[in-house]
């Protein structure tokens, strides 16, 4: 049964129907690419702004008598622009993912955010705990802060799970064989899975207005949606297994 919710297909169709004995790894389409390098670098310029706002908050610490607030003010914008850098760093590589072929360079991509988080914030708390023109007292408030912004924005910035092109094209391998060779899933807002079918019950409650339809791809770069929805598998591997079953059926009444 078909569903009765607003089905809204995304990207356009992109969608893809080829044989499973030839498939290549996955290549993120042109579109999606070009969005991902706008988005890493405006990381990187905001990044390099709140290293900048680091820089201006390490000169306060060599002046007399030195001014809290402002300092405070400076770890908050630093915090905040460090955060905004990893989340579009993050949205980037789903849009891009690295290979893992080259272990380093996956690394290094996938986390960079952590890098930029270290790079922003440590020197700062070094030079607030060695910093002999503030008493204990401010070295204790400005190094807590400084030291709590730079666990945030590192936490922020890790990603505990980098999407890569072998886990694209696995997963999109995947979902064409269990779909007759399409490139098709649905996924709903709110949703954490990707399904096969947009009448599967887990996307049409009252809950769910709206259903988003696209490629593999597509899902993960709307959201970060990383597992296939077990109904829809089961029900996809039990339909797969009975086309044979009814072609020799066929077959064998026509004999």
């Amino acid at each position: 049964m078909a569903t009765n919710k607003k089905v809204t297909r995304v990207g356009g169709d992109e969608s893809t129907s080829q044989s499973t004995s030839n498939r290549p790894d996955f290549v993120p389409t042109k579109e999606a690419k070009g969005r991902a390098t706008q988005l890493r670098l405006i990381a990187g310029v905001l990044w390099a702004l709140a290293i900048g706002a680091q820089v201006f908050a390490i000169t306060q610490l060599f002046k007399q008598p030195v001014v809290m607030w402002l300092i405070i003010t400076l770890i908050v914008v630093d915090l905040a622009l460090v955060i905004v850098g990893s989340m579009l760093w993050k949205k980037s590589n789903r849009l891009d993912p690295a290979s893992e072929k080259d272990k380093f360079l996956f690394f290094m991509q996938s986390q960079l955010g952590l890098f930029a988080a270290i790079v922003a914030f440590l020197p700062l708390v070094i030079f607030i705990l060695t910093n002999k023109n503030i008493d204990k007292k401010q070295k204790a408030i400005l190094g807590s802060i400084a030291g709590a912004a730079l666990v945030i924005a590192g936490i922020t910035g890790y990603d505990f799970n980098p999407p890569s092109v072998e886990e694209y094209t696995q997963q999109t391998q995947e979902v064409e064989d269990l779909n007759q060779g399409q490139n098709l899933v649905y996924w709903t807002k709110s949703g954490t899975k990707y399904h096969l079918s947009d009448s599967c019950s887990y996307i049409n409650t009252d809950r769910t207005d709206e259903i988003f339809s696209g490629t593999l791809a597509q899902a993960r770069e709307s959201k970060k949606i990383t597992e296939l929805c077990n109904l829809c598998k089961s029900r996809a591997e039990k339909a797969n297994a009975a086309i044979p079953e009814a072609a020799e059926e066929i077959v064998e009444a026509n004999e």
